[in-house]
C-alpha cells in the first residue's frame, strides 16, 4: 500500500508538471524537454557504463550534446536562425569520436557505438517534438505554437499503458513477447489500443484541427510503436542486467523507464502526420 501511495503521488505530480510545462508557453516547453533529454541520455549512459563490460561512455558530454541539439532545433524552427547554430553540436559529436583515439580505453568501438546511440535513440526523438509543436500556417507563413500535438502523443501513451495494465491484469493469458517482457499480454495490448482509440474519438471532438480518423490513426500508430519502444528498453535492461533504469521518480523507476515508449512513438507519429499531409 505504501508503494502504491508513493507511485500515485509521484505520478500525479509528474503529470501535472509535465502537462502545465507543455501547455504554458514555448519557454516552459523548451525547458521541460531540454531537461528531460539531458536526464534520459545521462541515465542511459550510466546504465551502459555499469552494465556493459569494457564500455565507458562520456555521459556528461552526451547529455550536453543532446540537450543542445533540442535547443538548437527549437531556435531553427522558431526564429529562423541559420544552420550554423548546429555547429557546436557537430563539435561535441566530433569530440566524442576523436577523444577515443587518445583515452586508450578497453573498447573504443563500443564507446563510439553507445555514444552515437544516445543521440539517435534518445536525442533525435525529443528534437522532433519541435517540428510537431511549431508550425507555419497561412499565406504569410506565420509561426504558431501548437502544444496539443506533442501532448497528444503522451496522452495516447498513458491511455495505452493504463488500459494495457488494467485489462492485462484482469484478462491477460497469452504472452505478447515472453522472451523480453513476460508480463505483457496480447489481451492487455488489445485493451490498451481500445482505450487509446476511445481517447482519439474524444480528441476528435475536443480538438477538431485534426479529423477523427486522423486522431484514430495517430493513436494506433503510437500504440504500436510505443509498445515496441517499451520492448526495446526492456531488451536493453535485460542485456545490462537491471530492473529499473534509475530511481529519479519514486515508485516509477528512472527517466528512461518513463519515456521509453515515446522514443519510438514520436518519430512514428511524425511520419504518420507527414503521410497524412497534415504538416506542411
Amino acid at each position: 500500500m505504501r508503494n502504491f501511495i508513493t507511485r500515485a503521488i509521484t505520478g500525479i505530480l509528474f503529470v501535472c508538471v509535465f502537462v502545465v510545462s507543455i501547455l504554458w508557453n514555448p519557454l516552459s516547453f523548451s525547458i521541460l524537454f531540454t531537461l528531460i533529454t539531458a536526464l534520459v541520455i545521462h541515465e542511459f549512459c550510466v546504465i551502459v557504463n555499469k552494465g556493459v563490460a569494457g564500455v565507458r561512455v562520456n555521459a556528461l558530454v552526451c547529455a550536453m550534446a543532446g540537450s543542445y541539439l533540442f535547443l538548437a532545433t527549437m531556435e531553427y524552427c522558431t526564429n529562423g536562425v541559420g544552420a550554423q547554430i548546429f555547429l557546436p553540436y557537430i563539435a561535441l559529436v566530433l569530440y566524442l569520436i576523436v577523444s577515443e583515439l587518445y583515452l586508450k580505453r578497453e573498447n573504443p568501438i563500443h564507446n563510439w557505438a553507445y555514444s552515437l546511440m544516445s543521440q539517435v535513440y534518445i536525442a533525435v526523438p525529443f528534437v522532433l517534438l519541435n517540428i510537431l509543436a511549431f508550425r507555419k500556417s497561412g499565406i504569410q507563413g506565420n509561426l504558431q505554437f501548437n502544444p496539443f500535438l506533442p501532448l497528444a502523443i503522451f496522452v495516447f501513451i498513458w491511455l495505452n499503458d493504463t488500459g494495457a495494465y488494467c485489462i492485462g491484469m484482469l484478462l491477460g493469458k497469452h504472452r505478447l513477447f515472453p522472451r523480453i517482457s513476460p508480463k505483457k499480454s496480447w489481451e492487455g495490448s488489445i485493451g490498451g489500443a481500445c482505450v487509446a482509440v476511445a481517447g482519439a474519438f474524444l480528441m476528435g471532438w475536443l480538438m477538431p484541427f485534426l479529423s477523427t480518423w486522423q486522431w484514430v490513426g495517430m493513436a494506433l500508430t503510437i500504440v504500436v510503436f510505443g509498445t515496441w519502444g517499451d520492448l526495446v528498453e526492456s531488451l536493453l535492461k535485460r542485456t545490462v542486467g537491471i530492473k529499473d533504469s534509475g530511481n529519479v521518480l519514486p515508485g516509477h523507476g528512472g527517466m528512461l523507464d518513463r519515456f521509453d515508449s515515446a522514443l519510438l512513438a514520436i518519430p512514428a507519429a511524425l511520419l504518420f502526420l507527414y503521410a497524412s499531409t497534415l504538416i506542411r
